[in-house]
């Protein structure tokens, strides 16, 4: 019996072993790819000769200065928001839950269009729009945590509740400050929509490490969001303080989806589609599902960059708008399929 356990034990850790090694070879293969193709087209031999700083100075400057910000970019803001979403799902215990079901992304946008029409800002300069679209993030979560904060407790459907009613309050800011934006419409509109192609290595060192620290954080309440899936007092019951878990991982969650959204704008659906199809692959257990998430969200977040730049070359589309067309029919699967089970 005990034999039969432990090589139980030993092909699980074998097939994640795999699935981890094969999404980091994709992953790969996808940035190689991204990075390689466009206007310069650059073989793997001149990828390589960059790389170490012997390539032509063109290919260096192309591959340096324009395209490895981008896609790299897209890998941490990937890796962000799906963790994000991972996150929320277990919180939720809900497949269809989002980084942005608490109203984030609507009090980000609210903070990024106070800093384009009213010129508010805390930090000058390029940081302007980001820093604005950071910290009201931040401040969304405080108002809807403490709004749904009852004698010490935090119950999910409150506090969705709560997310819901204050995000619709500052998507109607966001609104009112598009009607008054005049020449700075555009911009907002833009913003909205999601964009990887305006920013360098300079704002991508910001985005990093927040993202590295959302996703550590995360996964060291792996264990504890695997017994909370079960139950609150089942999660109890095993010693762990559901409030203090549910709180940081809360954090942690804003903290990626902050970085993300602050600078590359809003992108839909990356944190509710990748999770759930990670998890019909690799199971629920989130000691697996979190890594594996992390290289899947880079992975398609990626591919959504090149079929931006294939769309409209030599320009490019949203980015936003591609991941919302892969999405939502993703999405209208997930409710039909969940009507079928639980019958509603």
């Amino acid at each position: 019996m005990i034999d039969e356990a432990i090589e139980s034990i030993n092909r699980r850790r074998a097939r994640w072993t795999l699935t981890l090694i094969s999404l980091f070879i994709i992953l790969v293969v996808s940035v190689y790819y991204s990075v390689s193709k466009g206007p310069i087209e650059i073989t793997f031999m001149e990828f390589l000769y960059a790389l170490v700083g012997r390539g032509e100075p063109v290919h260096e400057k192309v591959i340096w200065q324009l395209r490895m910000p981008r896609v790299m970019m897209a890998v941490f803001v990937g890796m962000g928001l799906t963790v994000a979403g991972v996150g929320m799902q277990a919180l939720f215990k809900n497949p269809m839950a989002s980084p942005y079901i608490l109203g984030l992304s609507s009090g980000a946008a609210f903070g990024a269009a106070v800093a384009m029409v009213i010129g508010i800002t805390i930090i000058p300069g390029r940081l302007a729009i980001p820093s604005m679209a950071f910290i009201f993030c931040f401040i969304t979560l405080m108002i809807v945590y403490n709004i749904a904060r009852s004698h010490g407790r935090v119950p999910v459907e409150t506090l969705l509740l709560a997310g819901i009613a204050v995000g619709a309050f500052f998507s109607a800011l966001v609104s009112l400050l598009t009607y008054l934006a005049g020449d700075e419409l555009e911009g907002i509109v833009f913003w909205m929509m999601g964009d990887l192609s305006q920013f360098g290595w300079d704002n991508f060192i910001i985005v990093m490490p927040l993202v590295v620290i959302g996703v550590v954080a995360t996964y060291y309440y792996s264990r504890e969001l695997n017994a909370m899936m079960l139950g609150d007092h089942h999660a109890m019951n095993l010693g762990i303080e559901v409030n203090k878990v549910r709180f940081n991982v809360l954090i942690a969650s804003a903290l990626m989806t902050a970085a993300a959204v602050s600078f590359v704008g809003i992108i839909g659906f990356v944190g509710l589609v990748i999770p759930h199809i990670v998890r019909m692959i690799v199971g629920p257990d989130h000691r697996i599902l979190i890594p594996a998430s992390v290289m899947a969200g880079a992975i398609f977040l990626v591919l959504c960059d090149i079929i931006s730049r294939i769309v409209m070359y030599p320009g490019t589309l949203p980015i936003g708008i591609i991941t919302a067309l892969i999405g939502a029919p993703y999405f209208i699967y997930l409710l039909r399929r969940r009507r079928r089970e639980i019958g509603w």
